[in-house]
């Protein structure tokens, strides 16, 4: 009966899940936007104009514990980007996994 009952909770929550995919980026995908303004931001060489809108759209929606997280994170990843010896690694970061939440927030939300 548990197993039966856990089996259904995880289906509906796997439903629920993937729905609210589709509408927004998972928070996870907030986290990692954080860290690539807060990239693009210390290595001053990208415009955060689309960046911006996303994470203003989305934070709106995110649990405090999880927006919190986000400035942290942003916060973290300026920091980083100050130091001279990390700055090859975090800019090949921000022209690679970055570059998603860079383009047009409609492309980010559709992936």
């Amino acid at each position: 009966m548990k197993t039966a009952l856990l089996a259904l909770t995880v289906l509906g929550l796997g439903v629920t899940g993937a729905a609210s995919a589709s509408d927004r980026l998972s928070d996870v995908d907030y986290l990692r936007a954080n860290r690539c303004k807060g990239l693009a931001v210390g290595l001053g060489s990208v415009d955060t104009a689309s960046l911006d809108a996303l994470l203003k759209a989305e934070g709106r929606s995110r649990p405090p514990l999880i927006y919190d997280h986000g400035q942290e994170e942003m916060a973290r990843a300026k920091r980083e980007a100050v130091r001279a010896e990390s700055k090859t690694r975090l800019s090949a970061e921000l022209s690679g996994a970055c570059t998603a939440y860079l383009s047009p927030a409609k492309d980010v939300v559709a992936r």
